[in-house]
């Protein structure tokens, strides 16, 4: 793997150079470029959760689903971005640009919420992936509780959003066929709950 060197500015071709050229993701907007690695054992957790339910669920249906690693084309924030999790019905449809492919017809992408990300991934980026013509659903998993955000997109563009917060809850997506309890989604993870005579305990969703 190459070592990569940061740079103040770059230009599109040499950040498709980069990332041909490293096995690490990376990110770019308007020059700049960071890095997509780092997550939390939560978040990754979780994104594990969510990839094997998602996976078991559609691959007999004639529905994809796909992990980190695919780029998704945003027309509104170019040249692409890599969600935790995204899925379709039907073919996908892929771009290559700058010698990388994309995928272009996603009608689900799942996120997975950071302290550093929630405000971005709820507003600027949410507003972004709408110019996906495919678009229709978004799920925002938090990793520091236990907390699911559902928003559904209706016929005439109007944006419904469905809150979740307990174990017993399931997620129905309604763009692909696929059910997530939220006790699979959040398998294997902690929560701290609140203080207690001094003293700070964690529930497990195991």
């Amino acid at each position: 793997m190459a070592a990569f060197q940061p740079k103040m500015v770059y230009t599109l071709d040499e950040y498709f150079e980069l990332e041909k050229s490293t096995n690490e993701k990376f990110e770019f907007w308007d020059g700049n470029v960071w890095s997509m690695a780092g997550a939390s054992y939560a978040h990754n957790i979780i994104v594990r959760n969510l990839n094997t339910e998602v996976d078991l669920q559609l691959r007999e249906k004639g529905c994809h689903s796909f992990p980190t690693d695919m780029r998704i084309k945003v027309p509104e924030y170019p040249p692409y971005r890599y969600p935790d999790l995204t899925a379709l019905c039907g073919d996908p449809e892929i771009e290559k640009i700058g010698g990388i492919d994309m995928l272009l017809n996603p009608q689900v992408i799942i996120e997975v919420l950071s302290d550093s990300t929630e405000a971005f991934d709820r507003g600027d980026k949410f507003s972004y992936y709408k110019s996906i013509g495919s678009f229709s659903e978004y799920i925002l998993v938090a990793q520091h509780r236990l907390h699911v955000t559902q928003f559904v997109k209706h016929g005439d563009g109007f944006w419904m959003n469905l809150e979740f917060n307990d174990l017993q809850d399931t997620v129905e997506l309604k763009s692909v066929p696929c059910r997530l309890p939220l006790s699979d989604i959040f398998r294997g993870v902690s929560f701290p709950e609140p203080m207690i005579s001094g003293s700070e305990t964690a529930r497990n969703t195991e």
